[in-house]
């Protein structure tokens, strides 16, 4: 068990390297979040625009072309 604790303690430096780990994972988790909102508003307007061009395509298609 001491040698857990003298890595934990960093070799006294455990003030500067612990809370750096943290503001790194907070980050991260930042990043992760911003992400999957971003991903999950893309969806959105991908699909918004896939309803608005599926009604205009079914609409007749061939505008404009004769059938001879």
């Amino acid at each position: 068990m001491d040698e857990i604790g003298k890595f934990l303690e960093m070799g006294g430096y455990a003030g500067f390297v612990w809370p750096s780990y943290a503001a790194v994972l907070a980050v991260l988790a930042v990043l992760l979040w911003l992400s999957l909102r971003g991903l999950r508003a893309a969806e959105g307007e991908l699909s918004r625009l896939e309803g608005d061009a599926g009604g205009a395509r079914r609409g007749g298609g061939h505008e404009g072309a004769s059938e001879t």
